[in-house]
């Protein structure tokens, strides 16, 4: 099988190749050539599945010559952690990014876009399919093998036997590979010279799944982050981390500026930059995880295919912004901003606010290389910079939030600003009275959390009104809401994604202005406390398992001197692996978390260290995170179209 899957690596290489070729002749009008290309996209579709399936037999039947397997899987593994292998490596998640993109290629071919896109969207398909293509099979096959068979595999890294493992590599492999359609779109439009609407209309839905699986992407590695890394936090503002922050949030600004476009034919330049930069910035995110010039927890180590990725981003950017300057006289704006005042401002503000925090994010993520570069020393940015650059910046943002649902388009009068503003003012002012009332005094947790009431009663006024006005017309209310809801499904789901953003927000504020903890060497029966909560140390235990020994400790928890449960934190020591992994003892409810880490312990006396935090508002991240997906699954959804009579 392995044979096989090489085999068809290869001959997908020449199906891209010729189908790149084939495209672009065909672009001149022989429709011929583009026909074949276009059946090439669909043979390599099957080449790549294959490829995909002859890696996952060879993860199943354990065939460890392939040095792949080797390293990634062992037998003691389970079906599900085996399987999930097969991305976690640097040629296995190249072989996913070039099967999933294949996938997306094929749904595109199947629904028509415009023949004069054709053969343009094909070209940057399968030029990008050359690129992973190429890697795979002449720098770093997933498929090569060893000299010898091992016993054995050596398994995953123990910090990847999550089920995030299973969530955040696929969907930010998938969120990557995804921001090629819309950029392909963007480049079939700057060709063909048709850059009006239309390529924005076709790429609507394929913009917003990508973005949902950047952002879920994002979200399950800060889940896997908090729950398996052990050091108590979510976002470390690690270069890879990063990596999958910036292309979601060009992505963002792009939806906001598109209805720009779509309503008053404004920012046509603009939307192309921001769709340009998402798709470049995917790939550089891809070279990050794989070129080890970073250092971080989230990279594959250094390899050779570093200068690919970036020849690759060069000729991207290259011919991106030799089309979009050979079209600037198309991309005209078709009117003109009539006031400050006015949802347009808002949206352009809220573009620039992202730009921004991008920028700064970029900035901070290379400034290690630029140091290095420019005085020889590789110094590192850490955390502090880019809390204290981007806080403000996102906090800024939260408000134009609440701003810009309650400016009308054009321009907006003073009696429309007050009548608009009066409620959600009010419930702002309301929140701050409650804050200081209960001795809150942390300016940026007052501002913060002040900043989102504010946007919560903006949006639960724009559902009031609207459902109020159904009501009137002889509609229950609960019939009036899912009308509503239904009636403008991309307005509503926005809000439904504004609402879980939000929900993140103050899970942030939370953890970051609140967040209490305490270290503390206990003999058993000895106690600690922090804030609320006395764990009591009852003792130390430690069992074998077929790849591990875990050591465990047991904790009794009181919260008011009533006891409420018990948690284990432990440490896990894997035969494969030289250094312990921690296994954090989470106890949740909707206020906060309790957070307990085994730091070590003595074999004789029984002596352990802990470290143990409460965390506030944490599960409100999650609630946010279902929202955002609900949201977003709202606004994807195919709408029902009506028969229409013969």
């Amino acid at each position: 099988m392995a044979e096989l899957g090489y085999l068809s690596l290869a001959l997908g290489l020449g199906v891209a190749l010729y189908a790149l070729l084939a495209s672009l002749l065909g672009a001149r009008g022989r429709g011929e050539l583009v026909a074949s290309a276009r059946n090439s996209a669909f043979a390599l579709l099957g080449l790549t599945t294959l490829a995909s399936v002859a890696l996952a037999y060879a993860f199943l039947s354990n065939d460890f010559n392939l040095e792949y397997v080797a390293s990634y899987s062992s037998r003691d593994m389970s079906t599900l952690y085996t399987l999930t292998a097969f991305w976690a490596g640097n040629e296995g998640s190249l072989l996913f990014w070039s099967w999933f993109l294949a996938l997306m290629g094929a749904i595109v071919l199947w629904q028509k876009p415009p023949r004069a896109f054709l053969p343009y969207i094909l070209a940057v398909v399968m030029g990008t399919q050359v690129v992973f293509l190429l890697m795979m099979v002449f720098v770093t096959s997933p498929f090569d093998r060893l000299p010898y068979t091992p016993p054995d595999g050596r398994g995953l890294n123990p910090l990847l036997e999550n089920m995030g493992m299973f969530f955040h590599p696929l969907t930010q492999l998938t969120g990557y590979a995804g921001t090629t359609i819309p950029f392909a779109f963007a480049i079939a439009a700057l060709a063909t010279g048709q850059v009006g609407d239309e390529w924005l209309r076709r790429t609507r839905h394929y913009t917003l799944i990508s973005w949902l699986l950047l952002g879920l992407g994002n979200l399950f590695g800060m889940q896997w982050a908090y729950v398996e890394l052990g050091w108590g936090g979510y976002w470390a503002w690690d270069p890879v981390e990063n990596a999958g922050l910036m292309p979601w949030l060009v992505m963002t600004a792009f939806f906001h500026s598109a209805m720009i476009q779509k309503r008053r034919g404004m920012l046509k330049v603009w939307n192309m930059v921001l769709i340009i930069a998402t798709f470049n910035l995917s790939i550089f995110g891809t070279f990050l995880t794989r070129s080890g010039v970073l250092s971080s927890v989230h990279s594959f180590g250094v390899s050779a295919l570093g200068p690919l990725f970036l020849g690759f981003i060069f000729l991207s950017l290259f011919i991106s912004l030799v089309l979009l300057y050979r079209r600037l006289p198309d991309l005209k704006s078709e009117d003109e901003l009539d006031s400050l005042v006015s949802r347009e401002s808002t949206f352009l503000i809220n573009n620039l606010i992202l730009v921004a925090v991008t920028f700064t994010t970029l900035l901070g993520t290379l400034f290690p290389l630029l140091s290095e570069a420019v005085r020889g020393v590789k110094i590192t940015v850490g955390p502090p910079f880019f809390n204290q650059v981007n806080g403000p910046i996102f906090l800024l943002f939260l408000l134009l939030m609440g701003i810009c649902p309650l400016i009308g388009w054009r321009r907006a009068t003073p009696r429309n600003l007050l009548r608009n503003f009066l409620i959600p003012f009010l419930a702002g002012m309301g929140a701050l009275a409650a804050l200081l009332i209960f001795g809150v005094r942390a300016w940026y947790a007052i501002l913060g959390f002040t900043v989102c009431a504010f946007v919560l009663a903006t949006i639960f006024l724009e559902w009031s009104r609207g459902v109020r006005a159904r009501h009137h017309k002889g509609e229950n209310y609960l019939v009036a809401f899912i009308r509503l809801i239904a009636g403008n499904r991309p307005r509503y789901a926005g809000y439904i994604v504004h609402i879980g953003i939000i929900l993140i927000a103050l899970a942030v504020l939370g953890e970051a202005v609140y967040k209490q903890e305490q270290e503390a060497s206990l003999n058993p029966g000895e106690s600690v406390s922090v804030g609320a909560y006395t764990l009591r140390y009852e003792g130390m235990s430690s069992y074998p398992t077929q790849s591990k020994e875990v050591v465990s400790a047991s904790l009794s928890v009181y919260n008011g001197g009533e006891m409420v449960g018990v948690v284990a934190p432990a440490k896990t020591f894997h035969v494969n692996y030289e250094n312990p992994v921690s296994e954090v003892a989470i106890k949740s409810n909707l206020m906060e978390d309790l957070y307990v880490i085994l730091m070590g312990w003595e074999e004789v006396g029984g002596v352990a260290a802990f470290k143990v935090m409460v965390n506030p508002l944490m599960t409100w991240m999650w609630i946010g995170g279902v929202l955002f997906l609900a949201g977003t699954l709202l606004a994807v959804w195919p709408e029902r179209r009506p028969v229409r009579a013969s």
